[in-house]
């Protein structure tokens, strides 16, 4: 028999009549409105449903286990009944199992295997509005197989506070059912820190003890994580609360100690429990009037740039400090201590962002790719994944080789995807088992231990030594009854106790008998790492400078006070992302023998003749690498002529044209041709754009035997030059642009082509005498300009109208000129004048 009425139950008439019409339904309820436990039993013997199974998923394991028994237990049943649940690594189901309770990771899985899920009559994704990468994807993974296998599979969306109008649409246009939910009054208290020197833990206690002497009833205590849990625990338990038992409550936590959490306290004590988001609405916490919120949470943020995740400590959304707050008004009226201003509660974001845009998305593309797409774009997703976040995943599971470039799966990557790992983890302990069954016992150790929180999180970050074996020798000792080889107390203990749990069931799946590695593969550690984390493996910079160099491209720090500080390589499987160079927090010892041995297909041979721009000289190398590691590099004694030959046209791209010895007849040729170029688009561009476009054809020939800077001093520029010039046009050059211009004194001037648009002719005036118009070059086509020099050689007149300037100027520069130059030449007409390159004609002195 179902127990007390909830709010939920008024409108479970409304939703099976929507289900019994429709495919589809969105279910929207508050915190406490009963929608997780009632509603399935509601659903359980509709006429659709055929004697099918329901399968409803929750983000977390403990809600999941959690809302198993409380069904169960309505039904007077024990869980594994018709009520069961499955999570990883865990599951207590019987033949006679009708409902299952699953995490988000198994319904995957359950698709993988049977696409169209032939046992189950209805799927319910419950607080959906959190927005996981697993509920995303196994909603669009359901709405396509009900779209091409299953017409008559139901999908329910339940949710506490989501915009139902998008999930309905995306669903074909879905019902919407909504459960206003009983809600009791509660009270909000902001409780802002006393300055900022005040810390989270001690503000946190404070408040606790205010609520303790003001308010009755359990209080709920929100805290970003399981550190300042135990921080504010501690403190608590060492200032004396006689009438309070404290309780912890996170996801590490042992399913004892979760579930004493959220029972009813003892009589006679208050019960003060100290929750994680965990706790925000899947959980009903019994008891609790009192809320103290201090409006932090701890996500996962996936950085593009470096490639990793890192858990980032950020501000809850508006809708979840909301729903937090909720927790106080489920009973009766309660009270909500927030821990920050009223001005910052204005300034929240209205809602958290879905974990699809923030998150490693190798697990999804893994997952499309078996189910036979690499295009996010072709499923039903509410958001569509970041395109930068996507193209990293695929590179990273083709470097995995879990798949190739067309985004086709590989065997491999077909194995990798049975698993429930990360891709990383499941490509580590499959090619593990391919050396032997030993190695693969010690990489599902590892596996479990990179899972899931650090077993040695109660040290101090700073303090706590980033070797992985560490934590094998504690995963060996919580393995045998009454060992204690490490510091940590009985909570610690039992959290190490279940990861042995996990361990063995892993190593099950992978068909794997023994219980734990026994420690003679420790040292193999780094290999395994390796495997995991191909870009993360570590060697000291070439350069002697500090830290490591990773073989994805980035640099990373190790503390340097302790063993690994010594490796000559290793492996890292933990790192920050902060600033350039990371801090490795978790790693293994890697030789060098041991990466040749085991990655012998990775490591690249590449030869490298380059312009070494410090020397001036092109260098030769031959590399041994394993991504960006230079393993090995020694001098090529005999490189390529021709490698020489491009990395010398390298040098001469990079640093310009000016490594050439352009000396003054190369200059000048250049320059004519820059002149008829301009006239007649046919002759050669010699820009200096166009001569580095076309290095191959000019330059290139004339590199034989050269090898440094030095060397290209021999070079003769304008013989290369002439390679650009066809046969008939050089035959012409001359024609077109002479070097010089005879003058009528009979003196062959120079002529400059420096501007191509206005070649000059710098000559003394006397030496024009007799000449009535402008000398023509360019094929007879374009006027020089002419510099008319004094007998000096000083500028007296510039003009391209010689004719003109005898008119209309000469006169005035003559009687300048005669007043200067006295005994010099200077006749009335110049036109009939004897020209002169002396201070007069001969035939008149």
């Amino acid at each position: 028999m179902l127990q007390s009425a909830l709010p939920v139950d008024l409108v479970l008439p409304e939703l099976t009549s929507a289900l019994a019409r429709s495919s589809n339904a969105v279910l929207v309820a508050p915190p406490g409105a009963g929608k997780t436990t009632r509603v399935p039993l509601a659903v359980l013997e509709e006429p659709w449903m055929a004697g099918k199974k329901i399968l409803m998923l929750e983000p977390r394991r403990m809600a999941a286990r959690s809302a198993a028994h409380y069904m169960a237990s309505s039904l007077g049943e024990k869980v594994g009944g018709t009520v069961g649940y499955r999570v990883r690594m865990d599951s207590q189901t019987s033949k006679h199992t009708r409902i299952e309770v699953i995490t988000e990771g198994i319904l995957t899985r359950m698709l993988q295997t049977d696409p169209s899920l032939e046992e189950a009559g209805i799927v319910i994704f419950d607080e959906f509005h959190e927005r996981s990468l697993q509920a995303d994807l196994g909603l669009a993974l359901c709405l396509e197989a009900q779209r091409v296998l299953r017409e008559d599979l139901r999908l329910l969306v339940m949710s506490a506070t989501i915009e139902a109008k998008p999930v309905a649409s995306l669903m074909g246009g879905a019902p919407v059912i909504i459960s206003e939910g009983k809600r009791y009054p509660v009270e909000t208290r902001y409780y802002p820190r006393q300055g900022a020197a005040e810390q989270l833990a001690q503000h946190t206690v404070r408040v606790i003890k205010h609520a303790i002497a003001h308010d009755s009833g359990d209080i709920l205590v929100f805290l970003p994580g399981e550190g300042e849990i135990r921080r504010v625990q501690g403190l608590l338990l060492s200032s004396g609360l006689p009438d309070a038992e404290v309780l912890p409550l996170y996801g590490a936590l042992s399913q004892e100690a979760q579930e004493k959490a959220l029972a009813r306290g003892a009589a006679g004590k208050r019960k003060i429990v100290l929750s994680t988001s965990i706790a925000e609405t899947s959980l009903t916490v019994e008891g609790v009037h009192v809320v103290i919120d201090a409006g932090l949470m701890r996500v996962p943020r996936f950085s593009p740039r470096t490639g990793m995740s890192r858990l980032e400590t950020v501000q809850v959304s508006a809708a979840s400090a909301e729903q937090r707050r909720g927790r106080a008004g489920r009973l009766g009226p309660g009270v909500c201590y927030r821990l920050w201003t009223e001005e910052q509660q204005q300034q929240l974001e209205p809602s958290g962002k879905p974990e699809m845009m923030e998150t490693d998305l190798a697990p999804l593309m893994l997952e499309l790719a078996a189910w036979g797409t690499h295009d996010p774009a072709q499923l039903s997703f509410l958001d569509q994944p970041p395109e930068g976040a996507v193209n990293q995943a695929v590179e990273l599971l083709q470097l995995l080789g879990a798949m190739d470039k067309s985004g086709q799966l590989s065997i491999h990557g077909r194995k990798m995807a049975e698993q429930p790992l990360h891709p990383r983890l499941s490509h580590m302990v499959l090619r593990a088992m391919e050396h032997e069954e030993r190695l693969g016992v010690l990489a599902c150790d590892l596996a479990v231990l990179l899972a899931e929180r650090d077993v040695l999180r109660w040290q101090q970050k700073d303090a706590a030594e980033a070797d992985i074996v560490l934590r094998l020798q504690v995963l060996r000792a919580a393995g045998h009854e009454g060992e204690t080889a490490f510091r940590g107390g009985l909570a610690e203990m039992k959290a190490a106790k279940r990861l042995v749990q996990e361990a063995s069931r892993l190593k099950r799946s992978f068909g794997l008998q023994q219980a734990l590695s026994d420690g003679s593969y420790d040292h193999l550690s780094g290999v395994l790492l390796a495997y995991a984390y191909p870009d993360r493996v570590g060697m000291p910079r070439r350069s002697g400078g500090a830290g490591l160099q990773l073989s994805g491209g980035r640099g990373a720090v190790l503390q340097p006070v302790q063993p690994l500080s010594a490796a000559p390589m290793l492996a890292a499987a933990e790192l920050d992302d902060t600033g350039t160079a990371g801090r490795i927090r978790l790693a293994a010892w890697l030789e060098p023998a041991e990466l040749e041995r085991y990655f012998a297909d990775s490591i690249k041979e590449t030869r490298s003749v380059f312009w070494d721009a410090q020397s001036g000289t092109v260098r030769a190398r031959l590399y041994r690498t394993f991504g960006s590691l230079i393993l090995q590099e020694r001098t090529l004694a005999r490189p390529d002529p021709q490698e020489v030959a491009a990395a010398l046209m390298e040098a001469v791209r990079t640093e310009g044209l000016d490594i050439l010895p352009w000396n003054k007849t190369a200059v000048a040729y250049r320059q004519r041709l820059a002149f008829l170029h301009q006239a007649d688009a046919s002759w050669p561009d010699v820009s200096d754009e166009a001569l580095l476009e076309r290095l191959d054809d000019w330059l290139l020939p004339f590199l034989d035997g050269l090898g440094s800077r030095n060397d290209l001093q021999r070079l003769q520029v304008q013989q290369a030059l002439e390679a650009l010039v066809p046969w008939d046009k050089r035959q012409r050059l001359n024609e077109g642009a002479p070097t010089h211009c005879t003058v009528p004194s009979g003196s062959r001037i120079p002529v400059d082509y420096s501007d191509p648009s206005s070649p000059v002719v710098a000559v003394r005036l006397q030496e024009l005498f007799g000449l009535h118009t402008t000398p023509l070059i360019g094929f007879g086509r374009m006027p020089v300009t002419l510099h008319l020099l004094s007998p000096a050689s000083r500028p007296v007149q510039v003009t391209r109208d010689l004719a003109s300037f005898w008119r209309n100027t000469y006169h005035e520069v003559k009687k300048d000129l005669k007043g200067r130059y006295p005994k010099h030449y200077w006749p009335d007409d110049p036109l009939t004048a004897v020209p002169t390159n002396r201070v007069r004609p001969r035939q008149q002195g």
